[in-house]
């Protein structure tokens, strides 16, 4: 079939035969009302043939049905031949002759094969557009044409030929309840296309016409029709447009999405069509021809094309536009998603992509940010830019000012929560780290393991991916809500104990430091706690990690701590600079107030696991394998472990466990343990005691009737700690910092730093107390050591190490007492150790609790006026004693009898330590008398023998004296 060589003279536009006066009057016949309201169609000049092509073009909008039924007629006659179509085939002619579509079916004798014609000009058309270099171009002129004609017959399948030759068992399979016209066909079809029983002879007619389509909107007449207010009022087809840009289905789907964004009102009918054709979008990729052109290869100008091709068929604002989505999901919707409504946000990979994002937060980004129309593309506006800038204002507080809205810092942190639960969901994160996931964390494929795992790698992370996970980790240390599985983790333990920090605004790190203070109450669960140490130990790798501490103390870092960033390493800085500035009476602390007080949250916070102190655990670790295997790393039970174990302890560790509880003895609230378990009796006894005190309160109270039978065993275990070192009693140090020199300098000379002395210095300190050579406040301090001491063995190390063997052979009974009140002192008599305490004794009656004990009413009858210490008090009970006027209680007489037999016994088996001892023992001898005289007749002896044998050295003659 070939088409003629011209156009007709006498045809004009869509009018061809249709100039003669026979169709005309017809036309002006039946349509007479139809006419006269047209005022386009009215005002056409007669005997042209104007009038039957006005009324073609809007056919629409004819009601009379005769009318209607004769101009429809009158059109399908129109698009039976392209050729009657004047002007048609002289836009086109060369380009026909150039894609070689004027005789596509030689010797047919086809009447309707005219619209194969049309068909292979819109095929060119499509091709050019997919097409990097096209080989062929289609001419402007003829481009119009092409898609005008189309667009004529967009609302009725019938007269697009090709299609409805193509489509006619289609459409009578799927489509047969369908009444033509408005495009209803269309849709119908467009809906089955990928129907495994859909002729591909149909689907490729139909995948042409959607491309013409996503060229022209106008292609389409049920979109063009419910959109054309909504078009004309949001400005987007104004005339001065090109026209290529204008019609583009994206430009028509971006523009009315930007106003739906904004809040704008558009019709139901319109965001029905936009709906649909946004589908349509995503079901078929060929339809959009930038990612043809880039098929191949996913390079930027491909992701660049998809990231388009997202932003025109937005499928954030309803899931249902996905069609691979929705299948795939259709399950979880109907269950676990029921309350999620169409519209609701999905995908917070690209923010352009959110339209809630986008609706709450276009005000602040042109007001912060300084853009206009966000959701379009722009090469001046780099992808995540205008997110990564609202990032920066949404966790500014009042005072900094420039602050984002209430709404929009709520859609910031679901889009970072969302992230935070997949690597996927971050591009950057997953471009830069993508090596490293395949180094460290190939087997963390579940929800939210990547980010951990990466985290947990951090110090082995290629550099940028470090500096992308560190800055999501520091993001994550000011607002932990982001941490999106932690948070369901810990929703029980939030909403007891952290609901008012979870409700706030602005996190600023008091959720996570609410968590941490609570990690260990009985409503916590594993999941909770294990995320919650997970970030702790996260934290430790770089001080920027902990919010509220990098805000505090960044000042003071700078300054004192340059080039320090392991947190640890900070914490110690930090802390070092503070005691050195209060031990020597500094007049400023060099570290501010704000910084001093954070950091004492800190410390406090490492201590309840070793795993935040990494020299102590990695000093430790093979003893922590050896002794302490199955003992969890929470409450600070490894450390207490490694402390009851300390003797077994490889060097390393004993003495950092040594310098440990230097420490702890010097600040008793840094021990996590004691604080722990007597927590209650601080508040009862101890509520205003400062920090460094709170050990020397709980003591003072230790033997009270209320006094926690827990908490009594803990303060005798520190007491024991005490007791073996006199560098871990810090008020002992203090007040016997001239006396240890002076009367022990021979045990300091032998000690070694960072091992105990096992009490060698407080033995020696007790003895030189007995023999009343003390300072005052030194001398205080060893007697309240004595009087322990003499209430329970264990807080004598000597004792313990020379009488191991005697107390469990002699005295395993009394030693195994709950309570001691001095049972095992009583059962040792014969001891060196034993005959210490028993002269420390005579000293002071407070140090024998068992005599102190039976004596109480008469010390309180006959030496209520006699001050204790210095055996003034043992001396007044002696005295009572002798005198038979006085009548002491019965068990206080035999006790103090008992006494003086020991001490008798004592005196004859002890050594003297030295002259002064032996003057001692000899002036309260029994026999000082004998041992006198005897003294005295020997001395007298050896002077008569002088007198008597004269000199035994060789006497000089005078003469050599006088040389």
């Amino acid at each position: 079939l070939t088409y003629g060589t011209k156009c007709p003279q006498d045809i004009n536009g869509p009018r061809s035969l249709f100039q003669h006066p026979k169709f005309e009057t017809v036309a002006r016949e039946v349509c007479k009302t139809t006419i006269s309201e047209i005022k386009e169609c009215a005002d056409e000049p007669m005997g042209k043939g104007y009038l039957v092509s006005c009324l073609v073009d809007h056919r629409g909008n004819i009601t009379e049905y005769q009318c209607h039924q004769y101009i429809t007629k009158m059109t399908a006659v129109i698009f039976s031949d392209y050729r009657l179509i004047c002007g048609f085939m002289d836009d086109c002619r060369n380009d026909i002759n150039l894609l070689k579509c004027g005789s596509v079916r030689p010797g047919e004798k086809d009447a309707h094969s005219q619209g194969e014609v049309v068909a292979c000009l819109e095929k060119g058309l499509v091709k050019e557009a997919e097409e990097r270099e096209p080989r062929i171009r289609v001419s402007d002129v003829c481009k119009k044409a092409i898609l005008r004609v189309a667009e004529l017959s967009s609302d009725d399948f019938h007269l697009d030929r090709h299609l409805y030759f193509a489509c006619r068992d289609d459409r009578e399979r799927f489509c047969e309840n369908t009444q033509a016209g408005e495009g209803r066909v269309y849709k119908c079809l467009f809906n089955h296309k990928f129907e495994e029983s859909m002729s591909e002879k149909c689907r490729d007619a139909l995948t042409t016409r959607q491309k013409l389509i996503a060229q022209d909107y106008k292609v389409s007449y049920s979109l063009a029709k419910s959109c054309k207010s909504d078009l004309k009022k949001y400005r987007c087809n104004v005339e001065n447009l090109p026209r290529s840009r204008e019609a583009r289905l994206s430009y028509l789907l971006m523009c009315l999405e930007s106003a739906v964004h904004r809040g704008r009102q558009v019709s139901s009918e319109c965001q029905g069509e936009m709906l649909d054709y946004r589908r349509m979008l995503m079901e078929d990729f060929s339809l959009s021809p930038e990612i043809i052109l880039e098929k191949g290869s996913l390079g930027v100008n491909c992701q660049q094309s998809l990231q388009t091709l997202i932003q025109e068929a937005d499928p954030g604002a309803d899931y249902r536009i996905d069609r691979a989505l929705n299948e795939a999901c259709e399950s979880v919707i109907q269950t676990a998603c029921k309350h999620i409504r169409a519209g609701d946000p999905i995908d917070p990979r690209v923010t352009p992509l959110d339209p809630v994002l986008y609706r709450k937060c276009q005000g602040d980004a042109s007001r912060l940010c300084h853009t206009r129309g966000w959701n379009e593309t722009s090469e001046m506006i780099p992808p995540g830019a205008v997110f990564s800038c609202l990032y920066r204002h949404a966790y500014r507080t009042e005072e900094q000012g420039r602050r984002l809205s209430r709404e929009c810092r709520a859609e910031v942190q679901r889009i970072l929560h969302q992230r935070a639960l997949d690597v996927k969901l971050d591009p950057a994160l997953q471009d830069k780290c993508m090596i490293d996931l395949g180094k460290w964390c190939s087997e963390k494929t579940e929800t939210g393991q990547e980010l951990e795992c990466l985290q947990d790698h951090l110090d082995d992370l290629v550099a940028e991916c470090r500096d992308i996970v560190g800055n999501l980790t520091e993001l994550e240390s000011e607002d932990i809500q982001i941490e999106a599985l932690l948070m369901r983790a810990c929703e029980p333990i939030i909403q007891t104990f952290c609901h008012e920090m979870a409700d706030n605004q602005i996190d600023s790190g008091d959720l996570m430091e609410c968590l941490i203070q609570n990690k260990h109450q009985k409503e916590m669960n594993e999941k909770c706690a294990i995320g919650v140490t997970h970030f702790q130990l996260v934290q430790m790798k770089d001080f920027r990690f902990s919010y509220k501490f990098k805000m505090a103390c960044k000042e003071d870092v700078l300054k004192l701590c340059p080039n320090i960033k392991k947190k640890v390493d900070v914490v110690i800085c930090l802390s070092t600079t503070v005691r050195n500035d209060t031990l020597q009476d500094a007049k400023e602390h060099r570290v501010s107030v704000k910084c001093r007080k954070q950091l004492r949250v800190e410390e406090l916070e490492m201590t309840e696991d070793i795993r935040l102190e990494p020299d102590l655990y990695e000093a430790c670790k093979s003893d922590i394998k050896n002794y302490c295997q199955n003992v969890p790393y929470g409450n600070a039970q490894i450390i207490e472990c490694l402390k009851e174990n300390k003797k077994q302890l490889n060097t390393r560790c004993h003495q950092k466990v040594f310098k440990l509880q230097e420490t702890e003895m010097m600040d008793p609230e840094l021990d996590y343990t004691l604080m722990r378990v007597c927590k209650q009796m601080i508040k009862r006894f101890c509520p205003e005691a400062d920090a460094k005190t709170m050990l020397h309160c709980l003591k003072q109270n230790k033997n009270s009737e209320v006094m926690d039978p827990k908490c009594k065993q803990m303060i005798t275990k520190r007491q024991i700690t005490q007791n073996t070192d006199y560098r871990l009693n810090p008020a002992l140090r203090k007040a016997c910092k001239a006396d240890i020199p002076k009367f022990c300098q021979s045990i300091l000379s032998k000690a070694k730093d960072d091992s105990e002395l096992e009490g060698q210095v407080i033995s020696c300190l007790k003895l030189k107390y007995a023999d009343l050579r003390l300072s005052t406040d030194c001398e205080d301090q060893i007697r309240m050591i004595i009087e322990e001491s003499a209430l329970d063995y264990r807080l004598d190390p000597q004792l313990q190490m020379h009488c191991s063997d005697e107390i469990s052979n002699l005295c395993a009974e009394e030693a195994a007492a709950q309570e001691q009140t001095g049972q095992v002192e009583e059962c040792l008599k014969v001891n060196p150790e034993v005959l210490n305490m028993l002269k420390e004794s005579k000293a002071d009656i407070f140090v024998d609790p068992v005599l102190h004990t039976a004596c109480a009413l008469d010390l309180k009858h006959h030496c209520a006026a006699i001050p204790p210490g210095r055996g003034r008090q043992m001396s007044c009970l002696m005295e009572a004693l002798e005198d038979k006027r006085v009548r002491l209680q019965p068990e206080c007489k035999k006790r103090l009898n008992d006494r003086i037999e020991m001490w008798s016994y004592a005196a004859k088996v002890a050594p003297a330590e030295g002259f002064s001892d032996l003057a001692m023992q000899v002036m309260t001898s029994p026999s000082k008398n004998y041992i006198l005289s005897v003294i005295s007749v020997g001395i007298c002896v050896l002077f008569l023998i002088g007198l008597m044998c004269g000199r035994i050295t060789k006497r000089v003659t005078r003469e050599l004296k006088d040389r």
